[in-house]
């Protein structure tokens, strides 16, 4: 048995989103897709003092509405510094903050040399998997598909197609899907589709109030640390 997932790439994303891979053999970025604007691609949200608030990734998106994902570039060279200091403010109390921060602030001024948004999302996706250790195999649509024809193809068929290429018997995917997802062109490639349940997560010590549970990974990571693998358990 061997269970795919197949996700376009978002920025420093929610436990769940961590969950899902290591629930996973193997994970496909789905990055040759059409970049979506106010989406969680180049955005996540943090709690501070005032409520939760967004770390937005400023992208050259105006006029390119057809642009692929990885097609984004990054318009502020400056995004990595305005995030730390953000950062800084709302979880300076955090109980591990003397512990990640160091370890996250450092990857996030290495990912300025990136140009494209896709880059900076896999390295950072890449970072926190190890901090956690995932060890998912994680690649990207294209070394598995070329361009061309995975953009010739609709929805449903690129899935089946990637998850058909990756020898997948399962394919993992979130509730989301069922508005879209053709489950009979699965079903024909013998292929089983398993939805990602995200209920059941025990809240974790956190700053600033009642518990917040769809935050960025980062999160759980100042506020508990070492301890934050376990906090993907239900």
């Amino acid at each position: 048995m061997k269970t795919v997932a197949i996700t376009q790439s978002n920025y420093i994303p929610w436990r769940g989103w961590f969950d899902m891979l290591r629930s996973a053999d193997e994970v496909i970025l789905l990055d040759s897709v059409q970049y979506t604007r106010r989406d969680w691609r180049n955005r996540n949200c943090i709690k501070t003092m005032q409520g939760t608030a967004w770390l937005t990734v400023p992208v050259e998106s105006k006029g390119n509405y057809f642009q692929a994902i990885d097609e984004i570039c990054i318009a502020d060279p400056n995004w990595a510094t305005t995030h730390i200091d953000s950062i800084q403010a709302a979880y300076r109390r955090a109980a591990a903050y003397g512990e990640i921060a160091p370890w996250l602030f450092s990857l996030l001024e290495q990912s300025v040399r990136e140009r494209r948004l896709s880059n900076v999302n896999e390295k950072l996706i890449r970072a926190v998997c190890e901090r956690l250790d995932i060890a998912v195999r994680l690649r990207r649509c294209c070394e598995v598909i070329d361009r061309e024809t995975l953009q010739a193809m609709s929805r449903t068929e690129r899935l089946v197609a990637l998850a058909k290429a990756a020898g997948a018997t399962r394919y993992l995917t979130g509730p989301a899907a069922k508005s879209y997802l053709e489950l009979d062109r699965f079903a024909a490639e013998g292929i089983e589709v398993v939805w990602m349940c995200y209920d059941g997560y025990a809240e974790y010590p956190q700053l600033w109030g009642p518990f917040e549970p769809k935050l960025s990974i980062i999160d759980l990571l100042l506020n508990t640390g070492s301890d934050a693998a376990h906090y993907l358990d239900r």
